[in-house]
């Protein structure tokens, strides 16, 4: 990872050779909530979750955090997420948040991160950053709906709570981010166990099969 000003002392993803089986993976699976959709203008993080799959398991490590975003939060925002201003009085600004849970994923030395539409993800931590005069490199990381359109091609990119009750996964608190990275845990595992059941077993076939992600090394 590569910061400008401000160095971050955390090693976020761990390289592992392409041939690893996918049930030897470690994933962190992350979700945040902001403001609104405009994170790349006036929109602010107010929350980051994260979960840990290890062995196509979910496991109990998980990271939750609210985060200051500086401004008030919409009526509608609060509505859909049931966060408040009352959670993000005192909580940390968004570079004290966004250090916390990189030190989270770093502890757990995953060889990618994961969730659901993970670009608009990496784009709030993004620009949280770029505030806060950082800069942040993608990690390597795998996108759901990117698995989902390798083993449906025909399906429309839809809600996650869609396609957790489509795969038969459960769904825990919507809109709240740890909510929601549970959410996409679940699911995840349910799709790698059909990805290798076609036949696809190993880190580098879900590098192939995730062609749309960014961060991955070319061969």
């Amino acid at each position: 990872m590569f910061w400008k000003r401000k160095q971050l002392p955390h090693r976020l993803i761990e390289e592992m050779p392409l041939n690893t089986p996918i049930k030897d993976l470690r994933f962190t699976v992350f979700d945040t909530e902001a403001t609104g959709f405009a994170v790349g203008g006036q929109d602010r993080l107010i929350e980051i979750g994260a979960v840990q799959v290890e062995g196509l398991e979910v496991t109990d490590h998980t990271f939750q955090t609210y985060v200051n975003p500086g401004r008030s939060i919409p009526p509608e925002i609060t509505e859909l997420t049931g966060i408040s201003a009352a959670d993000t009085a005192t909580a940390p600004l968004s570079l004290e948040a966004v250090n916390n849970f990189f030190a989270f994923a770093a502890s757990h030395k995953s060889c990618a991160w994961a969730g659901h539409y993970l670009a608009f993800d990496i784009t709030v931590l993004k620009k949280e950053l770029q505030r806060a005069k950082a800069s942040f490199q993608d990690p390597m990381y795998i996108d759901t709906l990117d698995l989902i359109g390798f083993l449906a091609p025909s399906r429309d990119m839809r809600d996650l709570q869609h396609y957790a009750l489509d795969f038969g996964t459960p769904v825990y608190g919507r809109h709240s981010a740890l909510g929601d990275a549970l959410t996409t845990a679940h699911l995840l595992v349910e799709l790698l166990r059909y990805i290798e059941d076609r036949g696809r077993t190993t880190l580098g076939d879900l590098r192939d099969i995730t062609t749309t992600a960014n961060g991955w090394p070319s061969t």
